[in-house]
C-alpha cells in the first residue's frame, strides 16, 4: 500500500510566492499613482468649496474672509491644509497642501489678488496644481 502524502510541495510553494511577488509588482506602482491622485483631487475640491464660502461670505460681509476658521462652513478633507494668503474686499488667494506629501501645492486666486508666493496658479479662478 502507498500512503497518501498531505500538503505542497516546495517547488509549488515557491511557485506561488513568485507569482504573487509578479502580482504585487505589477499592482503597488497603480496604487500610488490612484493614491497621489485622490490626494490632489481632495485639495482641489476643498479650495473650489472655499471659493464657494468666500463668495458667501462676500456677499455678507462686503469682504473675503482673512482665514478658514472666520468662513465656518468650510469643512476641510482629513490632511488638507488651506492657508489663506490674501483677502480684502476686491479678492483673495489661497494656496492648499497635504499633511506629510510636500511635492504637490494647489493654489487658487480671485479678482485682483495676487497669487500666493509659490502657488501654480496663474488665472483667476482656475484651480492649479503642481
Amino acid at each position: 500500500m502507498t500512503r497518501r502524502r498531505a500538503g505542497f510541495t516546495l517547488i509549488e510553494l515557491m511557485t506561488v510566492i513568485v507569482v504573487l511577488g509578479v502580482l504585487a509588482t505589477i499592482a503597488l506602482p497603480n496604487y500610488w499613482h490612484v493614491r497621489h491622485k485622490a490626494k490632489v483631487t481632495a485639495m482641489q475640491s476643498d479650495l473650489r468649496n472655499l471659493a464657494t464660502q468666500q463668495e458667501v461670505y462676500h456677499d455678507r460681509m462686503l469682504t473675503y474672509g482673512a482665514s478658514v476658521a472666520v468662513l465656518g462652513q468650510v469643512s476641510l478633507s482629513p490632511g488638507v491644509q488651506i492657508d489663506i494668503t490674501y483677502a480684502d474686499s476686491k479678492g483673495w488667494a489661497a494656496q492648499a497642501t497635504y499633511a506629510s506629501y510636500s511635492d504637490v501645492t494647489c493654489g487658487c486666486f480671485i479678482g485682483d489678488a495676487p497669487p500666493a508666493s509659490g502657488s501654480p496658479a496663474t488665472s483667476p479662478g482656475v484651480v492649479t496644481c503642481r
